[in-house]
C-alpha cells in the first residue's frame, strides 16, 4: 500500500509539476488532524511525510524537493471546503486527502474548478470517483466492494441470525451500510433492523433496547470507531448479547 501510494504521488506530481522551475514541489495534505478522527489524520500525514522523505532522498521530482503543507478539516465538510480554498489560495496543485467521503466529495469540486489533483487514501464512497471529475483518484477500495463482501459474509455465516445494520448517516457510513444491505438482501438475507444514528451521539440506550426487543444477535456497523465503541459498551451494559 505504501509503495502504491508513493508511486501514485510521484507520478501525479511529475505530471502536475513536470515543466516547473520551482525550487520545491508543494503537496498538500487535507485530513482531520484534530477532533475524533485525528488518529486517522495522523496516519495520512505521516504516510505523506514519509513518502516525501523517500522521494526527496532519491533526488526529488525532476531534481526538485517535495514540501508538505497541512490542512486540518476536522472531518467536517464545511471546514473541508475552507481547507480546499486555502490550498487554492496557496497555489497548491496536488492534494493527498481527504479522509472522510463527506469531506472529500465537496472539497474535490473546489479542486476541480481550480486545476488541483486530488488522491484520497481513505474516501470509499463511489460518488467520489463516479461524477466524471478529471481530478479525483483513490488508493483504497470502494463501499460497493466492501459492502458486497460484508453482505456475502453475513449471508454465508449468519443466514438464520437476526441482523441489525446500523450506520452513522454519513456518506461513508450509510453508503457502506446500504451496499452491505443490498448484497445481503440479494443473497436471501433480510435484516430485522436498519437504523441510522447521529455522529456525536453519546446515549444509544433507545437503539439498544430496540435491538433487544427485535432479538438481534448480529450487528453490522457502518461508521467510525467513536460511536461504535459507545454502542458496544452500552450494549454490554444493557445485556444485549450480540
Amino acid at each position: 500500500m505504501k509503495k502504491s501510494l508513493l508511486s501514485a504521488v510521484a507520478l501525479t506530481a511529475m505530471v502536475a509539476f513536470g515543466g516547473s522551475a520551482w525550487a520545491e514541489v508543494v503537496i498538500a495534505v487535507g485530513a482531520p488532524l484534530t477532533g475524533p478522527n485525528a488518529a486517522f489524520g495522523a496516519q495520512i500525514q505521516k504516510g505523506a511525510e514519509q513518502a516525501a522523505k523517500d522521494i526527496n532522498a532519491a533526488g526529488g521530482i525532476n531534481g526538485e524537493q517535495i514540501k508538505i503543507v497541512l490542512g486540518d478539516d476536522v472531518s467536517d465538510p464545511k471546514q473541508g471546503i475552507s481547507v480546499a480554498n486555502k490550498f487554492v489560495a496557496d497555489g497548491v496543485k496536488f492534494v493527498v486527502g481527504h479522509f472522510n467521503s463527506g469531506v472529500s466529495i465537496p472539497a474535490s469540486e473546489v479542486y476541480a474548478e481550480n486545476g488541483i489533483l486530488e488522491i484520497t487514501p481513505a474516501a470509499t464512497n463511489p460518488v467520489f470517483t463516479e461524477r466524471g471529475l478529471w481530478n479525483t483518484f483513490r488508493t483504497c477500495g470502494r463501499d460497493d466492494q466492501q459492502g458486497g463482501i460484508a453482505g456475502k459474509y453475513l449471508a454465508d455465516h449468519f443466514k438464520d441470525a437476526k441482523i441489525a445494520i446500523i450506520h452513522d448517516k454519513t456518506p461513508y457510513g450509510q453508503g457502506l451500510a446500504d451496499e452491505t444491505k443490498k448484497a445481503a438482501n440479494a443473497a436471501g438475507v433480510t435484516e430485522v433492523m436498519y437504523e441510522g444514528v447521529n455522529v456525536g451521539d453519546k446515549d444509544f440506550s433507545a437503539l439498544i433496547s430496540k435491538m433487544k426487543e427485535a432479538g438481534v444477535s448480529i450487528i453490522y456497523w457502518g461508521g467510525l470507531h467513536t460511536e461504535a465503541g459507545l454502542i458496544i459498551r452500552q450494549a454490554a451494559d444493557q445485556g444485549l448479547k450480540a
